[in-house]
């Protein structure tokens, strides 16, 4: 039996944006399709039917009313920009390899979108009536609170970026707990405002918490968390009100790509040159100088757009894998893999357990990118789909695919009559906005899931647990 799980209103609004997404899909083919830059047609044929496989459940999503957590939508939607588009350059951004290795590549993700999108749409269930699926922690006022625990959020972001007040004891667990506050309460709130149930001054409140966190959190010069949050407030958005905010996801898009731009003269100017970080009173030159590197054109910088879409291509890296993997690197057959259970356990109990990223530097060390020392201050985004190729080759993919697909339909299906604030319904937030997480291997991305899910569900159960409902 299929389950609509948010239906109702969410049909007609939702219906609306199936269409206004088939339009934008067939002018996105049609443009990619007479500007793609291949050598041969096979990788143009490749390109484009990973980029529909991997838009295309999100189309269903809106059409037939879907889960608020969108967790599936997403993973798949990120492949259209880390596989699909770099295939579609293929002589351009994956030029120092054969058609051969990009062809084997391109093979390589449409088996894995083609079997996670059969899994999801062939798995079945019935939704979850246990008190984990059902029963909240706390009362619906709390979802409402949320808003304050932004602004809470926010002062955090600032006292640890511009003060030594926290003991370097404490910022460990205090980062990991402000950090799984943040992601709940962005997207809580971002849903309540694409639902309508925000109020002009709690709109006004959540873009004042908001904007100075993703200030504070970009003048280390590394984008990646403010990306993360921006990702996660649309997403809780287009969950909560199936509608698409163009003028905000297009001013967005135009600042990171400027700030992307001039990411690299910045990052000569204070990271090799020993320079400290502003305080919060240099917030406003600093930036400026941010903006005009990113405005100021020169000869070896490409476009802003083309700059910020390369940024999360992962298709260089399946080819490395695939260029070396079996003729002279045999398939690792699960070695990675291994290092996944060992990561549920807490370091309280085994002080030595290996780093969370201790795949991905295996992954490294094997395929002759880094030396074992070099792993102390650099780490190579593989993402999930290269190592499972490095493992099983082919193989890798369809199992990776399947497991997509079975797991993440069957918790949709189990979580539709969760309310937000059951166990199983704060998971699916933090699934929500781990699905980012294309870069880790697969133990990174179990290490740093659980330890959110830790602090999330923490939090909730003690408040239940000393004030009650």
């Amino acid at each position: 039996m299929d389950y609509s799980l948010l239906g109702g209103e969410h049909l007609a609004r939702g219906r609306k944006l199936f269409q206004t997404g088939l339009v934008l899909l067939g002018a996105a083919l049609l443009y990619l399709g007479f500007t793609a830059n291949t050598s041969t047609p096979v990788h143009l044929f490749q390109g484009l039917l990973i980029f529909v496989l991997s838009v295309l459940p999100s189309l269903l999503w809106a059409k037939t009313g879907g889960s608020r957590f969108p967790v599936f939508e997403t993973i798949m939607l990120l492949c259209a920009n880390a596989y699909a588009l770099p295939l579609l350059n293929a002589q351009e951004q994956l030029a120092g390899y054969s058609e051969d290795i990009i062809t084997r590549s391109g093979w390589a993700v449409m088996l894995y979108v083609i079997t996670a999108n059969l899994a999801y749409h062939l798995t079945r269930g019935f939704p979850g009536r246990s008190h984990f699926w059902t029963e909240s922690l706390i009362g619906p006022k709390v979802e409402r609170s949320m808003i304050y625990g932004m602004a809470v959020s926010t002062v955090y972001v600032a006292v640890s970026v511009f003060t030594t007040w926290i003991p370097n004891e404490l910022n460990s667990p205090l980062r990991a707990v402000f950090f799984g506050v943040g992601i709940l309460c962005t997207f809580i709130c971002a849903q309540r405002w694409g639902r309508g149930d925000m109020t002009a001054e709690e709109k006004t409140l959540f873009v004042c918490a908001m904007v100075p966190q993703l200030i504070f959190t970009s003048i280390s010069l590394v984008l990646i968390g403010a990306l993360s949050q921006i990702g996660i407030a649309l997403l809780g958005y287009l969950s909560g009100g199936k509608r698409i905010p163009w003028l905000v996801i297009g001013g967005v898009f135009l600042v990171v790509a400027v700030l992307h731009t001039g990411k690299s003269r910045m990052r000569e100017k204070y990271w090799e040159t020993g320079l400290p970080q502003p305080t919060i009173t240099q917030l406003p030159a600093y930036y400026a100088e941010w903006f005009g590197y990113g405005m100021r054109p020169s000869e070896e910088n490409k476009t802003a757009s083309r700059k910020l879409l390369e940024r999360t291509s992962l298709m260089h890296i399946l080819c490395l894998i695939a260029a070396y993997t079996p003729d002279r690197q045999d398939y690792l057959y699960g070695a990675t893999y291994t290092h996944v259970l060992p990561q549920l356990i807490p370091r309280f109990f085994w002080p030595d357990k290996p780093r969370s990223h201790i795949a991905t530097y295996e992954l490294s060390i094997y395929y002759g990118l880094q030396r074992e020392e070099d792993t102390e201050s650099t780490t190579i985004a593989f993402g999930l789909l290269a190592e499972a190729f490095a493992n099983f080759g082919y193989f890798g993919g369809i199992f990776l695919g399947l497991f997509w697909g079975v797991t993440l339909k069957k918790l949709q299906i189990w979580t539709t009559f969760s309310p937000m604030f059951s166990f199983a319904g704060l998971m699916m937030v933090l699934l929500t906005a781990w699905a980012f997480s294309a870069e880790l291997t697969m133990a990174a991305w179990v290490s740093s899931f659980e330890q959110a899910v830790l602090v999330v569900l923490g939090i909730p159960w003690v408040i239940k647990s000393l004030f009650g409902d």
